[in-house]
């Protein structure tokens, strides 16, 4: 997805959502992303929650390079590309670039990519465990899965999640002149 800063600087961002429980597993924002951050983003994932056995993209150059082929092969990953002009094969990563669009780039003007980074963060730990979504049974994606995944709930709080691995103070967010508190 494409969006700009305050000054105007162009930003993009890598959302990568797991298709069982709609979990967000990440957002990547910098001012380009290329196919190797890519790779290295897809290889931080796949530490953090183990190796996918597809990954479905849509046909931007980051996704069609030969380094993102050879990098899936030789990890025996297959790559699904959705057909050019066909969204609706990627529809559950679509919905979520309209609810990231609307309720994250859409309501805030960013000063610089280290605070929308910072914000990004708080966003997608809302999403992932305090947000309810109607296609989950009202569900957040952390519940769905601890419901219906292959995760047992004594094994709950050894499982990886985004709030367990990122070890910024993830509740502020710093502007200008003050310190943002999300609750």
């Amino acid at each position: 997805m494409h969006d700009s800063l305050e000054n105007g600087k162009s930003v993009r961002s890598l959302n990568i959502i797991d298709d069982f429980n709609r979990e967000v597993l990440n957002i990547t924002i910098d001012t380009s992303l290329p196919s190797s951050k890519v790779i290295t983003e897809l290889e931080q994932l796949i530490d953090w929650r183990g190796k996918p056995e597809k990954i479905r993209v849509d046909n931007g150059p980051e996704f069609i390079s030969e380094k993102l082929k050879d990098w899936c092969s030789k990890n025996e990953i297959t790559l699904h590309y959705i057909q050019p002009g066909k969204p609706t094969q990627n529809a559950l990563v679509e919905r979520f670039n309209r609810t990231f669009r609307t309720e994250f780039l859409d309501v805030y003007l960013f000063e610089n990519i280290r605070q929308m980074r910072n914000y990004s963060e708080i966003w997608m730990w809302m999403y992932n465990n305090e947000r309810p979504h109607s296609a989950l049974q009202y569900l957040t994606p952390r519940e769905f899965l601890l419901k219906y995944g292959k995760l047992a709930a004594t094994r709950a709080n050894k499982f990886p999640t985004f709030q367990q691995n990122f070890n910024s103070d993830n509740k502020k967010l710093l502007i200008k002149n003050s310190t943002f508190e999300c609750t």
